[in-house]
């Protein structure tokens, strides 16, 4: 039975918390907090007990896997402090506000012997997850295209991240995970329309050294939720639905010999529409429990620290293209 505690319980941590207590092989047995009534809250509806400090929760109760889900810039030094006491950590992303943090987070764990798993949740959508098996299935061939929309009302929970960090960060680690080849350049533009301090609007291209160009549609004005991602490639394309859990392909028309060139006629050469069954599972409990099992295994996390660092690399790439008004160029 694995010993499991949350830092930070907001909006994320609080579902934290809430799966850890339904598995069967994980013990839920604290949870902190610096808002004293927020902690007490969740403390009494799990029935563990609530610390205002991080550090006093730790040394009390000695977890074995703690969940970081406090705000981005206090994510390095929560989780050092929970490494150096020996457990295993899942970090809410983004991995931190710098790249020298990340680096700090991955080196302490490495040299402790201690996982440390970077909550990137749509790598356990389960239509991700089909997309990502008939992908390398070759049932796509060569990637021509993804453009992702991740679109959304303004959100007052988010004090310390714009779009690029909070929501841009999802698309840029689906999109390295299905194309791991290196980007090699990014141009992006932001604006600033409610809040002067965090950009609520990006629009970004990414050229991989594949081929493959990403676009990204992200914005925090749009007054409904979309989270979409479309993958265009030599053989069709996959469409996802990040929200309902849909993988659809979209069979390309000019493949599979004269039948579908009659729409040809009409000027669209559409093909066959799959829309493939998908067990539906909610993807933070997946997350939890792939960690849960690393630890128990031994095995590396399925998002680790070195993929966090790399995707917010690109974010920070991201920022710095549209503040410059320039392309910028990677070396991979």
């Amino acid at each position: 039975m694995l010993r499991a505690a949350v830092i930070g319980v907001g909006s994320m941590g609080q579902h934290h918390a809430r799966v850890y207590h339904e598995l069967e092989d994980v013990e839920l047995v604290a949870i902190a907090d610096c808002d004293e009534t927020a902690a007490c809250q969740v403390a009494r509806v799990r029935n563990v007990p609530a610390y205002t400090s991080g550090v006093e929760m730790l040394e009390a109760e000695e977890p074995d896997l703690v969940s970081v889900a406090t705000p981005t810039s206090l994510h390095c030094e929560t989780a050092l402090a929970a490494l150096e006491r020996g457990a295993h950590v899942l970090v809410e992303k983004p991995i931190s506000s710098t790249l020298a943090e990340a680096e700090e987070m991955i080196r302490q764990a490495r040299e402790r012997g201690l996982l440390l798993a970077i909550g990137h949740i749509e790598r356990f959508n389960p239509a991700v997850v089909e997309l990502r098996r008939r992908m390398e299935a070759g049932e796509l061939g060569s990637i021509y295209q993804f453009h992702a929309r991740r679109l959304s009302p303004y959100p007052d929970r988010i004090q310390d991240a714009g779009v690029v960090l909070d929501l841009a960060i999802h698309e840029l680690d689906v999109m390295t995970c299905l194309d791991p080849t290196p980007v090699e350049r990014i141009v992006a533009e932001t604006r600033y329309h409610i809040d002067p301090q965090r950009e609520d609007m990006l629009t970004g291209l990414l050229r991989f050294s594949s081929g493959a160009v990403g676009v990204l549609d992200i914005n925090w004005l749009t007054p409904t939720k979309i989270r979409t991602l479309s993958v265009t490639g030599e053989r069709g394309m996959f469409v996802v639905n990040y929200l309902r859990q849909d993988l659809i392909f979209y069979q390309d028309g000019h493949g599979d010999g004269d039948g579908w060139r009659i729409l040809e006629i009409l000027g669209v050469g559409e093909g066959n529409m799959v829309s493939h069954p998908i067990r539906k599972e909610e993807p933070l409990k997946r997350e939890i429990q792939a960690f849960a099992r690393a630890v128990v295994e031994g095995s590396s996390p399925l998002v680790a620290g070195e993929d966090g660092l790399r995707v917010l690399k690109l974010a920070l790439m991201i920022r710095e293209s549209a503040e410059a008004g320039l392309p910028i160029c990677s070396q991979g």
